[in-house]
Parts: structure tokens; sequence; C-alpha cells
């Protein structure tokens, strides 16, 4: 007999998934009850497994009823001085959180919109191609992350509590199903509610949110450099926000921040990156190359893909695909075209979009004559400005087809695509190689190795776009490994994917409770 609250592993088919009391019978089997009389049992883990020729669920269950509480402990009311957080993305957000807990008070500014005007500037980058440099796909409420395709993939297991972050977004409106799937997401269109249900969580308890607060400065002690303190930030309009520390959690695209650090003399570094293009093929397509025979099976969802490849000892992979999704204009810089990927809860969009990117470390940077710890943010520029000009303004992205980009040759048409402000046909390569670095040789053959891996992948009916160009920070704000702090800015705390911490949804999370924890651990329990 099977102890209560084990768990089972189970294998399941479509056919089975699809079919209503299939699992119940199947866990009444596994525990030796009648078909008619299973257990009290809860899923506790989902993945599907396409390799070798076959489609079937990878179930663990465990005995017992489902637990019922949820992202514990809960905020608590905050007092004291409080800790600024600059940054509403997951990891200032989530640090917020962490402090609550705590009972330590933060003021968390940003300088976008919250979640709801903010969708009247993300409507007129897609109408009028205007870019709002302080309100768009990047800065806001809730960071890139809130439009994005909010996928909660990590592979930090060991950077913090990934259960605790998933608990506190279902405790907060996202699906409980980011509890069980190997690949859970929540979709543009939920997480909206989720930061919104986090932020007035927070508010409650004493937390202070600010919008429209844009850091332009930091407020330091006087005396030596050994004894230099950060005691708060100075705002675009001149006012001063002081508290017991600063937490920088702005995003990887706040590029002025990187500025304001290195006149601060923060010793920033440049770190590895990743730039290409985004792919978009029509998902019927990848649902037949990915599950063979069961595509369209009502069990089944909108199919994903993974790639990867070493080109002349760099990677080449795909990067945040968003099966059933859209292609959608990132920039936060009016003469630049950025690209980034979304999807919605439903994933039903006729497109499946990824990046396609090619991984460049700094040494390949300073080959090709670009110096200093902005040299990263030196060749996005270029290329996001030559992408702008290739598409000829107003966002439209330069675009060709995927077997043109292989053979080095301009488009003449494109397919249809989800991407709202339009393409242009054009030789995408001669983007990709405006930086000088020759991206476009190793992404065109590490395309013809995606074709042998997954053949069908290599058609006519793809469309590449460019270019993406925001994958990570491309500069690492350094910190002391034991307080977090920022070498010679005391009471600074380098922080999420902005400061080369983290990347994607989940670490820059991790890391925010991360930062949150080492703020506690130095200034003590909450007065």
């Amino acid at each position: 007999m099977i102890a209560p609250h084990a768990d089972i592993e189970l294998v399941l088919g479509p056919d089975e998934m699809a079919e209503p009391g299939a699992l119940a019978a199947r866990v009444a089997r596994a525990t030796g009850r009648p078909a008619d009389d299973p257990p009290a049992f809860h899923l506790v883990h989902r993945a599907i497994d396409a390799r070798a020729g076959r489609v079937v669920f990878r179930l663990r269950v465990a005995l017992g009823p489902e637990p019922e509480r949820l992202g514990e402990p809960l905020p608590r009311d905050v007092c004291g001085p409080p800790v600024i957080v600059v940054g509403d993305g997951p990891a200032g957000l989530f640090c917020a959180y962490e402090l609550a807990r705590a009972g330590r008070a933060s003021v968390v500014l940003d300088r976008g919109k919250p979640v709801q005007p903010r969708r009247h500037d993300l409507a007129a980058l897609h109408r009028r191609g205007y870019v709002d440099p302080e309100s768009n796909y990047c800065f806001g409420e809730g960071g890139a992350g809130t439009y994005s395709d909010g996928k909660l993939y990590t592979r930090a297991d060991k950077r913090g509590p990934v259960r605790d972050v998933l608990e506190t977004l279902a405790l907060h409106g996202a699906p409980r199903s980011v509890l069980v799937e190997a690949r859970p997401h929540v979709g543009s269109n939920k997480l909206p509610r989720v930061v919104t249900a986090l932020r007035e969580r927070l508010q409650a308890h004493g937390v202070q949110f600010r919008f429209g607060a844009r850091v332009v400065g930091l407020v330091t002690s006087g005396g030596s450099a050994a004894e230099r303190r950060v005691l708060g930030v100075r705002l675009a309009g001149g006012e001063t926000v002081e508290g017991v520390a600063v937490v920088l959690a702005t995003g990887h695209s706040a590029r002025d921040v990187f500025e304001l650090l290195r006149e601060h003399g923060a010793p920033l570094e440049p770190k590895g990156f990743a730039i290409g293009v985004r792919v978009e093929h029509p998902q019927p397509l990848i649902d037949r190359l990915r599950w063979g025979r069961h595509a369209g099976h009502r069990a089944l969802p909108a199919a994903s893909y993974a790639l990867t490849a070493t080109v002349e000892g760099r990677g080449v992979y795909s990067f945040c695909m968003c099966p059933g999704g859209f292609v959608i204009p990132a920039a936060t810089e009016p003469d630049g075209v950025v690209l980034n990927g979304m999807s919605l809860s439903r994933r039903d969009s006729p497109y499946a979009n990824a990046g396609l990117v090619v991984a460049i470390e700094p040494e390949d940077l300073a080959r090709a004559g670009y110096r200093g710890p902005l040299a990263g943010v030196e060749l996005q520029r270029r290329l996001e400005r030559a992408a702008f000009e290739a598409g000829g303004g107003a966002l439209r992205a330069p675009a060709s087809r995927l077997t043109d980009l292989v053979a080095g040759r301009a488009s003449s048409t494109v397919p249809a695509s989800s991407y709202r402000p339009g393409l242009r046909a054009t030789d995408v390569c001669e983007v990709l190689d405006a930086g000088g670095l020759r991206l476009s040789e190793r992404l065109r053959e590490a395309v013809r190795r995606f074709e042998r891996t997954m053949p069908g992948f290599l058609t006519a009916e793809a469309v590449v776009l460019a270019v993406e160009s925001r994958t990570s920070s491309p500069v690492r704000v350094p910190r002391d490994p034991t307080s977090l702090q920022c070498p010679g800015l005391a009471g600074l705390y380098p922080c999420g994917e902005g400061a080369g911490w983290a990347g994607g949804i989940m670490s820059a999370a991790l890391d925010g409770i991360r930062v949150a924890r080492a703020i506690v651990r130095a200034l003590g329990p909450a007065p």
C-alpha cells in the first residue's frame, strides 16, 4: 500500500489525458483501489515529453488533499525609515514584498506609469510607432515582464525559493497551474492584474509606490571613497528621497542609470549577452514539427521548441520562445527598433515566434573596437538604429524570409506577421552586421544546424525580423558577495537583470528576495 502523501509517477498519452476521469482511474489503480473509488490526490507536476518520436504527459501526483494556503508568510504592517527601491519590475516588487515580510518599510519608485495608463502608451506604439521614453514595454509598473510572455521558467533553483515566488504569484491571481507545470506561463493578459494585486497588498501594509519618478542621481555622504554611503536618490524634478538603503532594480533597458552610476564612480563591468532576430513561423507548422501525428490534439497546447548550437566558439540559440504569440515593439528610444515576444494565457495566436540570438562576450566587443564598460550598450544602439533605418521609420521592422537569410540575400516579399507596426522586406543580414561582429554568418550556420535537428524549421513560410537586442543587460554592476552592496557605494544594492545579476522574471524575483534578506541582515529587524 502506498503511504498517504506519497508521490506517484504516471505516464499518460494525449488520448488518455483528454479523457475525463482517466487520471483518477490511474491513481486508483496505482494505489490498489477500485477505479470508481480513487483516493484524494492532487497534481504536483506535469510535463510534456515529445522525445523519441512520441508524445506523452509525465505526471507526478501526491495523495491527500491539495494544500489551501499559499504565499506564506504574508507581508505585515511596515514601519521605520524606508528602503528606497528603484524599479517596479519583478526584482523591485519582490524585494519590497520580502522587506514587508520582515516589517521593513520601503518606497518603490518607477519612472513609468501604473498598469492601466501604461496600456494607452503601448497602444500608441502599435498604432503610430510613437515611443514614450518613460512609458513603454520596458518601463512602467511590473517592468518588462508585465506585458511580455509571462514565462516563469528558470534554471535558478540554487539562487532562492522558486516555489515561494510561484505561490506568491498564484496568491495574487496567477493561475494555480503555475505551481504544477514544468514550464509555467501566466500570459500578458493576466500579468497586469497580478502585478496590480501585489502592489495593492503591499500598499495596504504601508509600502509606498510612486510612479513618474525617474531617478537622475544618488544622494551620498561626504568623506573618502571608503567612508562614502548612499543616503537616497534625486528625482528628475529636483526632489530627493532618502532612506536607510537604496536598491537599484531598474531592468536591462535603463541605460541612463549606467551613466548615472559611472558618474558616481561605480565599478561597472561589461558582461556577456546576446543579439539576433525574432523568427516567426505559422503555429500549425511548429505543432506538426513537434507533436507529429498528434498535432491539433485537444489535450496538447501550442507547441514550443528550444534550439541551440555552437558556432565558432559562441552559442547561438532560441530565446524567449512564444507559442501562439505576438512579436512586439520593445524600443525605449525613438530612433531604434527593438523586438520582443509575448503571448496571452490561451496562446491562441496563429503564429509562433522566438528570438534567435548569438552570444557576445566582452572580448568580441574589444576586437570590434568597442571600448569601456558600456561597449555592449554602444553595439545595441548601433544595431537598433540600423534596424530603424532599414525599416523606414514608424517602428516598422526590417524583415527577410528565413530561407533568404540563410542564403545571404534580400527578400522582395515576406509572409504575414503578428508584428502590428508592420514589416519592410529587405536584407536582415545587413542590419545584423552593421555593428561589425559578423553576427549573420554565425546565425546562418546555426539555422542550417537547427534544420537538421528539427527538419522543416528552415522554410520560406518563416520570417525573421530585426533586431532582438535586449536579451539581457550587457553591463554588470559589481556587488560584494556577502553584503550584496556595491563596492565604494555602501548602502547601494544592485539588483536583478539590469544590474547583471538575473535574466528573466523568475531569476529577477529571486534576486529581489535575496537582496531584501541581505538588507534585513544588515539593518536588523524592523524597529
